[in-house]
């Protein structure tokens, strides 16, 4: 699977203007970026990053659509047949994968996801609702069992894909203090949740 952000030269105006805005966006923060400065970054016109997004918001919607297909493609890359564990730690593995191969959706979604605000939250609204039609896909491939509620396993499986996401840097960090010579292997994180007994 190709990254978002390819060779320039392959990538239409539109296309480059998103990346630019996914970049700026990763590292600034949305509100501290123009469009103007998006739009000299890409090489382009502000009234033609208008015409393709119409404002701030539809750019944005661009980047965050541009994460959630990202998503469906790296599970759409392992099939739901076989051993429940080994398509469940499979799929998982594609996420992470695709997320290692993306630093700046990484960064993005850092930024938004752990975003404090009482706000809705589209990114996470939109990553939820695809995780839970997984769980619905699954359950029907009997690879996901039925005895859980739709919620829990859609809770522990963005935990299982997203959880490393948010803790590996601050483990790496910890790690680096930690260790001088490098020479013990460094921790790869795994989240896992527990519910407790409803019996």
């Amino acid at each position: 699977m190709t990254g978002p952000l390819m060779d320039e030269k392959d990538l239409t105006a539109k296309a480059r203007i998103r990346n630019v805005a996914l970049t700026r966006y990763a590292r600034e923060g949305e509100d501290r970026v123009s469009m103007r400065s998006i739009a000299a970054d890409a090489g382009v016109t502000v009234g033609l990053v208008q015409h393709h997004f119409g404002n701030k918001e539809g750019l944005r919607d661009a980047v965050e659509d541009l994460i959630v297909d990202y998503h469906v493609r790296a599970l759409a890359t392992v099939p739901t047949q076989g051993d429940p564990r080994a398509v469940s730690d499979a799929r998982n593995l594609a996420v992470h994968r695709m997320l290692d191969a993306n630093p700046a959706m990484v960064d993005y979604m850092r930024r938004v996801l752990l975003n404090p605000s009482t706000e809705a939250n589209p990114l996470l609204t939109r990553l939820t609702e695809l995780t839970r039609s997984e769980i619905v896909k699954l359950r029907a491939a009997g690879i996901a069992s039925p005895d859980r509620s739709e919620a829990e396993q859609t809770v522990s499986l963005m935990m299982q894909q997203l959880g490393r996401l948010f803790l590996q840097p601050m483990a790496d960090a910890m790690w680096d203090q930690l260790v001088d010579d490098g020479a013990d292997q460094q921790p790869r994180l795994r989240v896992r949740v527990d519910y407790p007994s409803t019996s």
